[in-house]
């Protein structure tokens, strides 16, 4: 790989980075910061761009951000939180369930299985949940912001040429996306579009849809189905957190 060639890929780690990034904040429960970040300047002209140039000759995640780009100036704060709780509600299964485990047939021990495997791949990593948030690992956002950790390890390890970083991290990419954010997202995305359809959080699963699809394509996995079953309900939620220690 020649010098050009490797800062272009360094380059579009970083943007799909701050797509991965966007998309987990805007998943999140509102906050007056979080909508600062969602709605930035920066965001506004950053996102299409970066939709355009990600997609390459592949339209469908452009088109869903131009969908949505126009939206980021109409919403307040009071009405993304009434539209949340709506959507996502204040357990797992609300009208869109953000929760990988819930999705799919599994067994009595299918659900604990499938968590402690996403909490292997944060602490593989140095990453450990949050003390002060009490969400699980497999929530979506927890997912997105793992994956645009990754992608911004992938951006170092391609700029300081540490190749065995660089293996290792996109082995992991591929992984995750395989067992776990691209089997169960597009099926939740898809689910967001329908509940929400036109709206400010059916045009994020909109862009949400298409980005797993191209990122699925782009590490060699298969993408999961838009129609998933959600399992049956068996045991209580287990509540645990996400993100990075400081």
């Amino acid at each position: 790989m020649t010098s050009h060639d490797e800062d272009s890929a360094r380059d579009q780690a970083l943007g799909r980075s701050y797509i991965y990034n966007w998309l987990a904040v805007a998943m999140q429960f509102p906050t007056s910061q979080s909508a600062a970040e969602l709605f930035s300047q920066e965001a506004e002209i950053a996102l299409p761009r970066l939709a355009i140039w990600i997609s390459g000759e592949t339209a469908g995640l452009a088109n869903a951000m131009q969908g949505l780009v126009p939206l980021l100036g109409a919403q307040t704060l009071d009405g993304l939180r009434t539209a949340h709780v709506r959507l996502f509600g204040h357990t797992a299964r609300g009208s869109v369930c953000p929760y990988e485990t819930e999705f799919g047939q599994g067994g009595e021990f299918q659900q604990p299985r499938q968590l402690g495997k996403v909490s292997g791949f944060y602490g593989a990593f140095g990453l450990t949940v949050r003390t002060d948030e009490r969400e699980r690992p497999d929530h979506v956002s927890c997912e997105l912001e793992f994956m645009a950790f990754l992608a911004r390890k992938e951006a170092y390890a391609l700029e300081s040429g540490d190749a065995e970083m660089l293996g290792e991290t996109r082995k992991a990419i591929r992984l995750f996306l395989r067992d776990h954010l691209g089997r169960f997202g597009r099926a939740f995305a898809y689910l967001l579009c329908k509940e929400d359809c036109q709206e400010f959080f059916g045009r994020i699963g909109g862009v949400l849809f298409e980005f797993i699809t191209l990122e699925c394509k782009r590490v060699g996995v298969a993408a999961g189905p838009p129609l998933m079953p959600l399992r049956p309900i068996e045991e209580a939620d287990i509540p645990m957190a996400c993100g990075e220690s400081a």
